[in-house]
């Protein structure tokens, strides 16, 4: 699920900045961005996010603004990073002239850098922030997570539609076939009647092959457990996906014990239904 999260701290002179962006994804993959000077902190940010999140490629991005810099310059640092060019120069047989610009670059370059508190000093002020961004992406995929159940609720009426249709339909497959049956037998000049043993016995098991009575169970019982799954405030995701993959196979055995038109043809927009369904479950947690 998509979703975006931000967090912000007061850090001695720094201003810190914790931002979490979520796309969709069947797994969890994770990735931090943060100072090099906090990379000790990597492992227990993985860990505080996999606490709130299960699913999705989640990037965590840890900024630091702000602070007081060092500014002198260490000139015989400079002088010799400006003798190192010109010893490489000289033997690459390059003319060197050096100018103001560049005398500007190596002094700016040889002042120190941003000072940092340590990591393990620093993680009672990142842990906040970073729970702060984890509430805001959490209550975005909440609100998509709304949206989701309310298609999810609407696709379910549809499919249970075509389920009861086709329940209708099931009793009256026998008697059509018995009808083509005696049909056939007086188009290739038979005569036999609707209650002799060998018409009795092929309409019989005819009446097997087509019985889908326990299918038609099944996929009431699962769609009844697929709707409280949706309500319930357990994870939904892998669980709602192995009762989607049930029903499919309940669909599938319908579809080809059925031998009807009209059964087929409601086999196929049930199908239609659930890919629909399967496509947006596997972003859901």
């Amino acid at each position: 699920m998509t979703g975006f999260g931000r967090g912000t701290a007061s850090l001695d002179a720094h201003a810190l900045t914790v931002q979490i962006n979520s796309v969709n994804r069947k797994g969890l993959d994770l990735s931090v961005s943060l100072p090099d000077a906090w990379e000790s902190l990597e492992g227990v940010v993985l860990e505080q996010v996999r606490k709130k999140v299960s699913r999705g490629k989640i990037h965590v991005v840890i900024e630091v603004d702000g602070g007081a810099k060092e500014t002198d310059w260490n000139e015989s640092k400079v002088a010799e990073e400006l003798a190192r060019l010109r010893s490489l120069a000289q033997s690459q047989k390059i003319t060197f002239a050096p100018t103001a610009e560049l005398l500007w670059r190596i002094a700016q370059d040889s002042t120190g850098r941003e000072k940092l508190p340590e990591a393990a000093s620093a993680w009672p002020e990142v842990e906040p922030a970073l729970q702060a961004a984890l509430r805001g992406l959490a209550a975005m995929r909440a609100r998509e997570g709304e949206a989701l159940l309310i298609d999810f609720l609407g696709r379910l009426e549809k499919i249970r539609a075509h389920i009861e249709v086709i329940a209708l339909r099931a009793p009256q497959v026998v008697s059509t076939y018995r009808e083509q049956l005696m049909m056939r037998l007086r188009t290739a000049g038979l005569t036999l009647d609707v209650s002799d043993d060998r018409v009795l016995k092929e309409v019989a098991l005819f009446a097997d092959r087509c019985d889908i009575a326990e299918e038609l169970t099944r996929l009431r019982s699962h769609l009844a457990q697929f709707n409280e799954l949706l309500r319930s405030s357990d994870e939904v995701g892998r669980k709602a996906e192995f009762i989607l993959q049930e029903i499919g196979r309940e669909v599938h055995t319908i579809g080809s014990k059925a031998n009807d038109l009209q059964i087929s043809q409601r086999v196929i927009e049930l199908k239609n239904e659930l890919e629909r369904v399967k496509e947006q479950i596997a972003n859901v947690e």
